[in-house]
């Protein structure tokens, strides 16, 4: 064979070696480009890996790498080609990358939250850019801030976004608004369907007040989470009257300095039989850090006895058992509370005998429902006689005391005392009676506040002194409670009705200003409105078509703020009222006639929150009075309103050109 190969001519043997050179170069390269693709696709998925990148994929293709997969974000693709172009040359790179579609943004969560103070009103949050229709923008909530507290500047920290507003927005932010409005030193929290109300009051019977007024300017759709707290009373004595006898455990009152003392008191009392549900006052006033540890070890003491009262006046301690009580078991309990009370106290313990005798010797009073009273039984003499004389008028009234008293000059010792101090105590009823005798101060009555058993208590037990036996017997009458008897904001629109059925108002024609013929109607409704408090009401100003469509609503606008400011100068809470201009938009009559005309030129008060009223049903309107000796009906001038607020607006300008 070579031979052969041999004798073919030398351009041929050229030919061939040049091709097998060729094929075996080819072979050679195209194993190195497999080795080359092999290495590539090893470094390039160990780095993806490495890097967390699994959902990237590297295919090579000779000297070309093709990245594909769906990254997340496009931040996401751009570290996953940079990390592939430090493994390979950039160029070698073939981006075949997809990008998860990015999610539509979500609507921002709007909340704005209020800070008031004695140093002013601070704004944070933030706020639809173009609030709906009625709503409040940030200018116009930094307006109502600093109309709040004129001198001192609102620290305005809000930011708008250019987002619509949630469908309760507007409610809850006008609630919010109202809140602050009349809560000096609160915090509150408003979101699309959440106001948090977080506030101090200056008494319990302020707290109460503040919260029937916000339950009542609640918007449907909105929720309301309020808190005020009230400083604790100051309690003189510090007081704590616990009883077990054949009526069960009971406080007569109840104090503590802390939750930590209160929740012990309680625990104690219930162990001696009390039921859950009582109640124990936290105040100022107690007259040592250790009060809880003396009260429970008194409480202990009862319930070990099964009849008897323990009363804790400061740091006075009178342990009374009844005569049914054995005095061994009396000795044992006593020495008992003796060694566990609390060095600052003083132990007054007594077990009657059975045969102990009641003097004759007795002082009643007797408060009828009506205020009256009527003092019967002994005094010493005429000098106390005319003290408590006239400690009783003074604290009755003069004109409600009724004296049947006589003399005696055998009285015990502190009798005038146990009089007065027994009359101060009924002076917190509202109607009840009061018993004096040696050996015992009975009060008995109803009241209209939860908290005149407590204040009974501490009054005997303050005045009477230490070891001195006393009886209450107070109940609670939610129906003498005056907050509990406010009206509802339904009854006190109804009042609102019946008085505007009686008369309208009117106004002097193209103006703001009421008659005085028709004045006297804002009084009316001041004394219907008298015990209601903060009712939310809309006052409606209504014209006719007559004039342009702007000058209507404006002088509508005008009309129903000149009434607000009607009832405002008559001591009216208009905090929760509003006045609006509706113009020529709400018609009731057809403005063809001037009987129409007149019937729809009106004021409407409607309650906010309530289903509209039909026309049929239309609340009491006002309308204009007709000016004697004019015809008005063929008036196509502008109606319209002055731009300020003022008790005489100006006269209805001439018609515009």
């Amino acid at each position: 064979m070579p031979q052969r190969l041999l004798r073919l001519p030398t351009n041929l043997l050229a030919a061939l070696a040049f091709g097998l050179a060729g094929v075996f170069m080819l072979g050679v390269a195209l194993l190195a480009a497999l080795v080359i693709e092999s290495r590539s696709d090893r470094a390039i998925t160990k780095a993806l890996h490495g890097a967390g990148m699994e959902w990237a994929t590297s295919t090579s293709d000779g000297l070309q790498v093709h990245l594909t997969g769906t990254a997340p974000d496009e931040r996401a693709r751009f570290r996953a080609l940079n990390l592939v172009g430090s493994v390979v040359d950039a160029s070698r790179i073939r981006d075949s990358l997809d990008v998860t579609p990015a999610v539509a943004l979500a609507a921002p969560r709007f909340s704005v939250e209020m800070l008031r103070n004695d140093d002013g009103i601070q704004l944070i949050g933030l706020m639809p850019e173009k609030p709906e229709e009625g709503g409040m923008d940030e200018t116009s909530l930094v307006e109502a801030a600093t109309a709040l507290t004129p001198d001192m500047e609102v620290s305005n920290l809000l930011e708008a976004a250019a987002w619509p507003a949630p469908e309760t927005w507007n409610k809850a932010l006008t609630l919010g608004v109202s809140a602050l409005k009349i809560l000096k030193r609160s915090k509150v929290s408003v979101a699309a369907d959440r106001v948090e109300i977080t506030a101090i009051a200056e008494s319990e019977s302020e707290k109460r007040r503040l919260e029937a007024a916000l339950n009542a300017a609640k918007p449907d759709g909105v929720s309301l989470l309020i808190e005020i707290s009230a400083p604790r009373p100051v309690l003189t004595p510090f007081t704590l009257r616990f009883i077990k006898d054949g009526s069960g455990a009971r406080f007569d009152a109840c104090a503590a300095d802390s939750v930590r003392a209160r929740t012990a008191i309680l625990r104690a009392a219930e162990v001696a039989g009390l039921p859950e549900g009582a109640s124990c006052t936290i105040g100022l006033g107690v007259p040592t850090p250790r009060w809880a540890e003396g009260a429970t070890a008194g409480i202990k003491a009862v319930a070990e006895l099964e009849n008897a009262t323990v009363t804790f006046s400061d740091a006075d301690v009178t342990l009374l058992a009844d005569a049914s009580v054995s005095q061994e078991l009396f000795d044992r309990v006593v020495g008992e509370l003796r060694a566990a009370l609390p060095p600052v106290f003083s132990l007054n313990a007594q077990l009657p005998k059975k045969d102990v005798a009641q003097g004759p010797a007795e002082f009643t009073a007797k408060l009828s429902p009506e205020g009256r009273v009527e003092l019967r039984g002994r005094l010493p003499d005429e000098m106390q006689q005319a003290a408590v004389d006239a400690f009783a008028r003074a604290s009755f009234g003069a004109s409600k005391v009724y004296v049947a008293t006589r003399l005696d000059n055998d009285l015990p010792d502190g009798w005038p005392v146990r009089v007065l101090a027994g009359l101060e105590a009924l002076a917190l009823l509202h109607d009840g009676s009061l018993l004096v005798r040696a050996d015992t101060v009975e009060v008995k009555g109803v009241s209209g506040s939860q908290d005149a058993r407590a204040g009974v208590t501490r009054i005997l037990s303050g005045k009477l002194g230490q070891g001195a036996t006393f009886r209450v017997d107070v109940s609670y009458n939610k129906e003498l409670d005056p907050f509990a008897a406010l009206p509802t904001p339904q009854e006190c629109a109804a009042r609102v009705s019946e008085v505007m059925k009686s008369q309208k108002f009117t106004f002097t024609p193209g103006s703001a200003e009421i008659t005085s013929e028709t004045l006297p109607i804002a009084a009316k409704l001041a004394e219907a409105l008298k015990n209601c408090v903060a009712v939310p009401l809309e006052i409606a100003g209504h014209t006719d078509s007559q004039g342009s469509e702007s000058g209507n609503k404006a002088l509508s606008q005008a009309r129903a703020e000149a009434v607000l400011l009607a009832l405002q100068g008559r001591r009216v809470d208009v905090s929760q009222m509003t006045a609006v201009g509706y113009g020529e938009a709400v018609p009731i009559a057809d403005n063809g006639t001037e009987a129409g005309r007149e019937e729809n030129r009106r004021i409407e008060f409607v309650l906010k929150g309530a289903a509209p009223v039909s026309a049929d049903a239309a609340p009491a309107a006002v309308a204009d009075a007709p000016a004697e000796g004019h015809d008005f009906s063929n008036d196509t001038s502008a109606s319209v309103a002055p731009r300020e607020k003022t008790i005489r607006p100006k006269p209805r300008p001439a018609a515009a050109e």
